[in-house]
């Protein structure tokens, strides 16, 4: 499949059919798949913000994704954290590699966890597993978590916002590449010092 058969299929017109099917569902599917995100994290949030952002307009689309995603981490955090007591959590939580995690979180706190909530490859749903087990404050998880995921699902809709500038000037998806992989390896880079810790 070459570039050229993708935009032809890719035609404005029908990308706008699309998204305007999308929307006239309301904020619902926008706020509830961000939401799922959290807990199938397979799940390609990146495609998910843009589509919203696309669908819905920058401003709505990031308040609908950054809703779901805010949502569903929060919810994914206490569900972890009323489970911790359990046998089976507390067996998980002997692992060295968690254990070193859980207990850079704890030490480290909100500027982790915020830090990590910018990266859009982060995986998000480890992190806050890790918060939740390591026994962070929520005072202090919430707000990071909120903040790093504002951050995050913003510059995902900003490039779904325009996505068919994208399109038409494919260009701009090299420097978004280009932005993305520093994104990772200041990621992997803070991964790697955090095992070194």
């Amino acid at each position: 499949m070459t570039w050229e058969s993708i935009k032809n299929v890719l035609t404005e017109e029908n990308i706008a059919q699309l998204l305007s099917h999308y929307n006239s569902l309301g904020p619902l599917p926008g706020i509830l798949l961000t939401f799922i995100e959290a807990f199938i994290p397979v799940l390609p949030l990146f495609v998910i913000v843009m589509g919203n952002a696309a669908s819905y307009g920058l401003g709505f689309g990031f308040l609908y994704s950054w809703l779901g995603t805010s949502l569903g981490a929060i919810c994914l955090f206490l569900l972890f954290r009323r489970l911790s007591n359990t046998a089976f959590m507390q067996k998980l939580t002997r692992s060295p590699k968690l254990r070193n995690g859980m207990n850079w979180i704890h030490n480290h706190g909100f500027g982790t966890i915020f830090l990590l909530s910018c990266f859009p490859f982060t995986p998000s749903s480890l992190v806050v597993v890790a918060a939740a087990l390591s026994r962070v404050e929520k005072m202090i998880f919430l707000p990071a978590i909120v903040a790093g995921k504002a951050v995050m699902v913003f510059t995902m809709a900003f490039v779904g916002y325009d996505i068919m500038s994208f399109i038409r000037q494919p260009w701009k998806f090299l420097i978004v590449l280009v932005v993305i992989v520093l994104l990772w390896l200041l990621g992997k880079k803070f991964e790697t010092r955090m095992h070194r810790a």
